[in-house]
């Protein structure tokens, strides 16, 4: 595994590079997390793929200066980059593979419906970006929404005072108490929520497009979630799944939210090989 550094535009993207094979795949993580949380798949894949999994804009050792905007030309650029820096000698792979996990997922399908004739493969793992999630939609895409959204991570008094009125008439459970809890209740996780969820804006994939483009073009679109994930359900990809049939598989793995684990390494396979 090799640590390498992208430079774009004033950004300097970090990502890890992995595996041998002659398939490039590109990896995108969950919200929190980095490129590394793919390393594993190394031990498992590293003969077909060469990876490279990216650290995301206000994610991991990525240095985003772009302000708060990163749109799928900036991402399709930086791809292109990357597999240019990498290749250099060797002809540039005319098609490559793109894997997401949670937000990654969401990230993945707006790349894809930029590039689809350059997608072979589009594996989702638990993918954000199927539905439309009504408290992210109205923080980022409206700008009442969105300046409410920026007072809140400056004052989130209010917000702790309304949710527990809430709690109280049970309208929300202690889960997602906890949840807000954790985001909400640090100023410095208060902080890199707003930069990260207002930079990933404009990645809003177009499904009914997105849905067209893997019939015209016959990617493959592989889908895994987990059976006791309660945060996005196996029952949006079947959703999704509808007029793709020919070129969607869905798997559903004994696992929660976290699909992007070693412990699933051979249950998601299936997904990046066949």
């Amino acid at each position: 595994m090799e640590r390498l550094h992208h430079l774009y535009k004033a950004s300097r993207l970090s990502y890890i590079r992995f595996g041998s094979g002659p398939k490039p795949a590109f990896c995108f993580h969950g919200y929190g997390e980095e490129g590394a949380s793919f390393s594993f798949f190394e031990k498992y894949a590293g003969n077909e793929y060469s990876f490279f999994a990216i650290d995301l804009p206000f994610h991991g050792s990525s240095e985003w200066n772009e302000g708060y905007n990163c749109s799928v030309n900036d991402l399709q650029q930086i791809l292109e980059g990357i597999l240019h820096e990498n290749y250099q000698q060797a002809a540039v792979p005319r098609q490559i593979t793109l894997l997401g996990f949670s937000l990654g997922g969401r990230v993945a399908l707006a790349l894809y419906e930029g590039m689809p004739s350059q997608i072979e493969r589009l594996v989702l793992l638990a993918p954000d970006g199927l539905k439309v999630n009504f408290w992210y939609w109205l923080s980022t895409q409206t700008g009442i929404g969105n300046k409410l959204f920026a007072f809140t991570m400056k004052y989130p008094q209010w917000f702790f005072g309304f949710l527990k009125m809430l709690n109280k008439l049970k309208l929300v459970n202690a889960s997602i108490f906890k949840f807000v809890n954790y985001y909400i209740g640090d100023k410095e996780v208060r902080q890199l929520l707003y930069a990260r969820w207002t930079t990933l804006r404009n990645l809003t994939p177009d499904l009914k497009r997105i849905k067209s483009l893997v019939n015209i073009h016959q990617s493959k679109v592989r889908l895994v979630y987990g059976k006791h994930d309660r945060i996005i359900l196996p029952s949006v990809g079947e959703k999704f799944k509808k007029g793709i049939e020919q070129h969607c598989m869905i798997s559903v793995i004994h696992s929660g939210h976290q699909v992007l684990h070693e412990n699933h390494a051979r249950e998601i396979l299936p997904a990046l090989l066949h």
